[in-house]
C-alpha cells in the first residue's frame, strides 16, 4: 500500500509537469542522525528521515545518494553536502532537509554529526557543520529556489561543556535570496521528539507537501496550524524567506517564474504579502522582528512594527515581579518547591527532565550540569528499572520528573 502511493504521487508530479511544459529539476539531501556516540541517542530522526526521502522521491525530486542519509559522521556529513552542491548545478530546486541535534553558538547555528563530541566551544567549527555552509552550496549552485528544513530544534545536548550560549533550539537565521529556511519551532524554543516513531513537525510536512494546489508559503503555514494543534500550542514552526521570483508547487504544479504567467484569480504575486500571511499570526517577537529586517520597507513592516510594540506593552504590563520559586509554583502550584542544582559531576553533563518518574519516560529536556532546577515532591517509580527516587521539577517552564541522584 505504502509502494502504491510513492508511485501514485510520482505520477501526479510527473503528469502535472507535462501538463505545464515545465519538467523543473528537483535535487534534495536528506540527513537523518540519531545514534550519536557521546550524547544520547535520538529515537525519531532515522524515522523522519526515511519518511521524507520516500515522500519527496514521489514528488519528483533526485536524492544524493538515492535514499535518506542516516548516522553521518562530520567527515562523510561535508561530503554529502559538498556532493549536494555538485548535483544541484543548473537545477531549478535544491532542498536540503536535516533531523538530529542541532545547535546554535554564539549566534550561528550547527548540525550535529553522530561522532561530534566537544569539550570546548571552539571545536564546533571542527566537530560541528554550520548551516551556512549548506546555504553557501546552494548560492553557487545558482539554483532558482532553495528549502532549508530543519528539524533539529532541540536542546543543546553540549550544555555542560560550555556550549551554553543561548536557551536551546536554534538561533533565527536571515534567508539568502530565493531561499526558504523552515524551522520545527520559533528561535530559541524547543521542539519535540514525537511518541509515534515521527516528529509532529515532520509527520505534518511529509502529510502536507503531498497535497496539489498548496505554494510553499502556503504549505508552511498549513505545517504550522498542524503542529500547533497537534502539541496543544506549545510548538510553533517558524519560517524565514527571503523573496522568491515565481511559485513552487511540491504536488500538483511546477516551479514557474514569475514572468510566464499572470498570478491565479485571489493569489497575491507580492512577496511581502504572501510572507505576512503566514508570519501575522505569530507570537514570538522574534520572527516578527527577522520579517521586518526583510520587508520593513512595505506596508506590512509597518504592520509587523505596531504588532512588535504592542506585545511589548502587554508583556511588560503581564509580568509581575516574581521571585523564581513564584514563577515555577504559577507552572505547578507546590508549596514546597525549592531551587535544587544540578550535579557539577553529573553524568553526562546533564540531567534528563522526563514527563513521567523514572528512566523509561520520554525525555522532555536536558538540564546542564551546574544549572538550578525549583524542585518538589519525590516518589520512587514503580518501572523496576530505576534505583533512585523521581522528583517533580521545574526548569526554563518545562514540567517533568528528575533523578534525585542527579541533585545536589
Amino acid at each position: 500500500m505504502r509502494r502504491w502511493m510513492v508511485l501514485a504521487l510520482a505520477a501526479l508530479s510527473w503528469l502535472s509537469l507535462c501538463g505545464t511544459g515545465l519538467a523543473d529539476t528537483r535535487i534534495a539531501l536528506v540527513i537523518g542522525n540519531s545514534a550519536y556516540r557521546s550524547v544520547s541517542r535520538l529515537d525519531n530522526p532515522k524515522h523522519d528521515a526515511e519518511l521524507m526521502a520516500e515522500t519527496l522521491q514521489g514528488l519528483g525530486f533526485d536524492l544524493v545518494g538515492g535514499s535518506a542519509r542516516l548516522d553521518l559522521d562530520e567527515a562523510t556529513m561535508r561530503r554529502a553536502v559538498q556532493e549536494f552542491g555538485a548535483k544541484a548545478r543548473g537545477a531549478d530546486v535544491a532542498l536540503v532537509y536535516y533531523a538530529g541535534h542541532g545547535v546554535q553558538v554564539r549566534g550561528a547555528n550547527y548540525l550535529v554529526p553522530v561522532d561530534a563530541n566537544p569539550s570546548r566551544e571552539a571545536d564546533v567549527d571542527f566537530q560541528m557543520l554550520d548551516v551556512n555552509v549548506v546555504l553557501r552550496q546552494m548560492e553557487s549552485a545558482g539554483t532558482k529556489l532553495n528549502l532549508v528544513i530543519l528539524d533539529a530544534c532541540r536542546n543543546n545536548p553540549f550544555g555542560g561543556r560550555g556550549l551554553r550560549d543561548g536557551v536551546g533550539g536554534l538561533a533565527q537565521m536571515r534567508a539568502p535570496e530565493g531561499t526558504l529556511i523552515s524551522f520545527a519551532t520559533q528561535p530559541g524554543n524547543v521542539a519535540l521528539d514525537g511518541r509515534d516513531g515521527n516528529s509532529p513537525f515532520t509527520k505534518a510536512l511529509a502529510e502536507t507537501i503531498r497535497r496539489p494546489g498548496l505554494d510553499i508559503f502556503k504549505t508552511f503555514n498549513q505545517v504550522g496550524l498542524e503542529v500547533k494543534r497537534a502539541t496543544g500550542g506549545t510548538q510553533q514552526p517558524w519560517v524565514s524567506s527571503s523573496p522568491v521570483d515565481g511559485d513552487f508547487f511540491f504536488a500538483g504544479q511546477a516551479f514557474a517564474p514569475a514572468s510566464t504567467a499572470p498570478p491565479a484569480a485571489g493569489a497575491s504575486s507580492d512577496p511581502a504579502e504572501r510572507a505576512w500571511a503566514v508570519t501575522q499570526n505569530t507570537t514570538s517577537i522574534a520572527v516578527l522582528e527577522d520579517f521586518v529586517r526583510q520587508f520593513g520597507a512595505t506596508p506590512y513592516g509597518s504592520m509587523a512594527r505596531a504588532r512588535i510594540e504592542e506585545m511589548k506593552k502587554t508583556q511588560t504590563a503581564a509580568r509581575p515581579v516574581e521571585s523564581p520559586i513564584e514563577r515555577a509554583q504559577a507552572i505547578l502550584p507546590n508549596p514546597h518547591l525549592v531551587p535544587r542544582m544540578i550535579k557539577r559531576n553529573v553524568s553526562q553533563g546533564y540531567l534528563n527532565l522526563r514527563r513521567e518518574p523514572g528512566q523509561k519516560s520520554e525525555i522532555l529536556t536536558r538540564i546542564p550540569a551546574g544549572e538550578t532546577a525549583m524542585v518538589g515532591g519525590c516518589v520512587m517509580p514503580g518501572d523496576g528499572v530505576s534505583r533512585f527516587t523521581s522528583c517533580r521539577a521545574v526548569w526554563n517552564g518545562v514540567v517533568g520528573w528528575v533523578s534525585s541522584n542527579g541533585l545536589e
